[in-house]
């Protein structure tokens, strides 16, 4: 390795050092009492090394969420290739869920941390962000084209389905699950996701559902 390539990979592994101190710091303390000083203690390098990589703790804050919803969105991507719009439904659902359980740190900094959202918009990882809402969207416009949910507003659609995965995460990654015994927490996850698609769909509907084990702790 020459020494233009060993810089580059030092810069590279300085920068993933930087987000993974201020993911967990941000987590543990909140965004609003972390400064760029607390991170460099915690690196133990000066605040003008942070300064080399990020303006301010908001841009970190843009990039760990970047990283996450490419993460998402990957993970999205493969129901594309489900014919069946329902099963393709269920199959972006569970793998919104597979996400959250695989990585609660940054399903809490995209979804659930409080954090500055001022310029969301004009941020390269909004855009990801749109991309997933729009297969979900997709996803529903098929099922209405094809008579399997009632004709309505997209987004109302869309954004309840949301609304009902994003909490089944959230109370699972939060531990709101204990009720459950641990080895029953998958099927009732698969169950309520089910569940919540019969309830939209306008027949009496079932799936066959073979699944991945969408919890990870329990695959074997």
């Amino acid at each position: 390795m020459g020494i233009k390539e060993r810089k580059e990979q030092e810069k590279s592994e300085m920068r993933v050092r930087i987000l993974k101190t201020a993911m967990k710091l941000f987590l543990d303390k909140g965004f609003d009492n972390i400064t760029i000083r607390n991170i460099a203690e915690k690196i133990e390098y000066s605040p003008a090394t942070i300064y080399l990589y990020f303006m301010n703790k908001d841009e970190i804050l843009y990039a760990l969420r970047k990283e996450g919803f490419e993460k998402l969105h990957e993970l999205q991507k493969t129901s594309l290739n489900i014919k069946d719009p329902l099963k393709r439904l269920l199959k972006h659902g569970e793998a919104y869920i597979l996400f959250a359980l695989e990585n609660p740190e940054y399903y809490d900094l995209m979804f659930m941390m409080r954090g500055h959202v001022k310029q969301i918009k004009e941020l390269d990882y909004y855009d990801i962000g749109l991309e997933s809402y729009e297969l979900l969207k997709n996803n529903v416009k098929d099922c209405m084209a094809q008579g399997l949910f009632p004709r309505t507003n997209v987004d109302i659609a869309a954004f309840s389905l949301w609304s009902c995965v994003h909490g089944m995460a959230s109370l699972i990654i939060r531990g709101r699950g204990i009720m459950f015994p641990e080895e029953q927490v998958n099927n009732i996850i698969k169950g309520a996701l089910n569940f919540m698609l019969k309830v939209n769909h306008d027949k009496n509907w079932d799936i066959n559902n073979k699944s991945t084990n969408l919890k990870p702790e329990l695959n074997t």
